[in-house]
């Protein structure tokens, strides 16, 4: 058992999960000074000594990326030398996870990057949850926890009653994850393989799978623009899915235009996490937001009690 208290520090991308996660731990969040120099440099320091202390930093990647990613390595360098016994990034949506290969010459791994990044400026441990790839884990020079919230959909969806379900990733590299959930749900699965002639475009080109007159889940780890599944969507209905229309997925990234195309295309319910800020204006009719702040603070509490975290999930 760990002999010091747990600490939780809170960065500017998303304080109001830091604060639920916080109330669920039954403590308070630490006080950290973040401001900027005239010239717009940030300045990040814990206000209290942390020495020794198992210290956890709730920093995700938001639609400020850049400046998440800054103020984050500003924060654990500022730990790291006021001699924190350990250091946790909590970091929900893990920031350029798309970035994971080169897929065409010349291009950056920036997914690795970022991990030596986070490294280097201080961090002992990774808690993030549905990495685009589970490979990005080896990215880490240091112990990752990648969480699956599976299981919260799968709550979700099972409370629902769905009869003549079909679970669809909306491609293949997904499918795995889809049939894991697919089975969690007692559901068949339906896989659409498509093409991206460019970012942020696709193009689908075949359905694997019975559709004809179920209900359709599709499945994802993210959403960006909303462009992939609206296609998928549609091709779906063009091979005969005409009951209701579900769509679920970890992280609401929702560049635009993707609140007015998901509002507009006619999902049953979007169902997301709070693992991204989502603000008003990007919120419409049938979106349903679960929140993971229960599950991220039983995480932390296994982890600063040198516990299996695999139980949590």
């Amino acid at each position: 058992m760990n002999a010091h208290p747990i600490k939780l520090f809170s960065g500017s991308s998303h304080p109001a999960l830091a604060k639920e996660v916080a109330e669920c731990l039954g403590i308070a969040l630490e006080d950290l000074v973040i401001t900027r120099f005239a010239c717009n440099e940030i300045y990040a320091k814990p206000k209290d000594s942390v020495r020794g202390c198992d210290v956890f930093v709730l920093q995700t990647a938001s639609h400020n990326v850049n400046e998440d990613l800054m103020e984050l390595f500003v924060i654990l360098d500022s730990l790291k030398r006021s001699f924190s016994g350990k250091i946790h990034v909590v970091m929900p949506h893990y920031a350029y996870a798309r970035q994971d290969r080169v897929a065409t010459p010349r291009e950056p791994i920036s997914a690795k990057l970022v991990a030596d990044l986070i490294s280097t400026a201080g961090a002992d441990h990774m808690i993030t949850m549905k990495l685009h790839s589970d490979q990005e884990q080896g990215f880490f020079n240091f112990p990752v926890d990648n969480l699956n919230p599976d299981k919260l959909f799968a709550q979700y969806f099972l409370e629902k009653n769905i009869k003549d379900l079909v679970v669809v990733s909306p491609d293949a590299g997904g499918a795995k994850d889809a049939k894991k959930f697919a089975d969690l749900l007692g559901a068949s699965l339906a896989i659409i393989h498509k093409t991206r002639p460019t970012h942020n475009e696709s193009e689908v080109m075949h359905v694997v799978g019975e559709v004809d007159g179920k209900t359709c889940l599709i499945y994802d780890d993210m959403i960006d623009t909303g462009g992939s599944v609206v296609n998928a969507m549609n091709a779906l209905k063009a091979r005969g899915a005409n009951k209701d229309m579900y769509l679920a997925a970890t992280h609401a990234v929702f560049s635009d235009p993707a609140p007015k195309r998901l509002a507009e295309a006619g999902f049953k319910e979007v169902v997301v996490t709070n693992s991204i800020p989502i603000s008003e204006d990007k919120k419409f009719e049938g979106l349903k937001i679960i929140s993971i702040a229960s599950f991220l603070s039983k995480i932390i509490q296994n982890v600063h009690d040198d516990r299996s975290v695999t139980g949590a999930f």
